[in-house]
């Protein structure tokens, strides 16, 4: 009989078509499914938690799928992590109940976006992060995201990941952290629409250039169907950090 895994997944989404399966493109759930064929997994598809855009990053991405597994979790996770490429890793593997379901059962997701201002491009920090310049007033920021703590519909910052599903969303926590030249975000919500925390992103750096006001943030709660907020900030800032049950 299978049991069923619950891992705890990290991956440098650079090269990757996002984490969905995408045919004839390279996605975290083609890799992880073609690692698992290697240790006679037979399932359909492993489930994640939430999905990931290309470029994105993860650091507390959650997956489970079903396997006969005779050894500990130690050795499953030592063995998948020796066929999986050297872009993903499990973190952690347990056993879990036959009817957890990572996305349904998850309470929250917390999300960081980073970014550093600087005049002058820096090829390494720019895999994970957005170089933004001129530099931005964090304290406009800090005030605009505010706005976002709540339940509210957010149709016009994101988009549902089913035509016609819901908009409406919960923010628990928005706030913004400083250290010399870098600023990290971080969001916390029941669940996020697409493009959703990309889509605030780029509006609360707007805010911070000047080029938006503090209120555009309430301006598109209160119109949710309306003009949509404009722009995406750049995919490689964000990381999925974790995920709570």
């Amino acid at each position: 009989m299978s049991d069923r895994f619950q891992v705890l997944l990290a991956y440098d989404g650079t090269d990757f078509h996002g984490s969905q399966f995408q045919k004839e493109l390279r996605t975290v759930q083609d890799e992880v499914e073609k690692a698992l064929k290697r240790l006679g997994w037979s399932g359909t598809r492993v489930i994640f938690a939430g999905r990931t855009d290309t470029g994105v990053h993860a650091e507390g991405q959650v997956i489970t799928f079903d396997l006969k597994w005779d050894h500990t979790e130690k050795e499953l996770n030592q063995a998948i992590n020796a066929v999986l490429p050297q872009d993903i890793s499990a973190r952690k593997i347990t056993r879990t109940r036959l009817d957890f379901h990572p996305r349904y059962d998850a309470r929250s997701r917390k999300y960081h976006y980073r970014i550093f201002c600087n005049p002058i491009r820096d090829p390494f920090r720019e895999r994970y992060s957005w170089r933004v310049w001129p530099e931005l007033d964090l304290k406009l920021m800090e005030e605009a995201a505010q706005s976002l703590i709540g339940t509210h519909d957010f149709g016009a910052l994101g988009n549902p990941h089913q035509p016609g599903g819901s908009t409406i969303r919960e923010i628990m926590v928005a706030d913004w952290e400083k250290k010399e030249d870098q600023l990290v975000f971080e969001i916390i919500g029941n669940a996020f629409l697409y493009h959703m925390v990309r889509r605030i992103v780029n509006l609360l750096v707007k805010i911070g250039q000047g080029r938006e006001t503090v209120k555009a943030v309430g301006r598109y709660l209160e119109d949710p169907t309306g003009l949509p907020a404009q722009g995406l900030a750049p995919p490689q800032g964000l990381s999925l950090i974790e995920i709570d049950y």
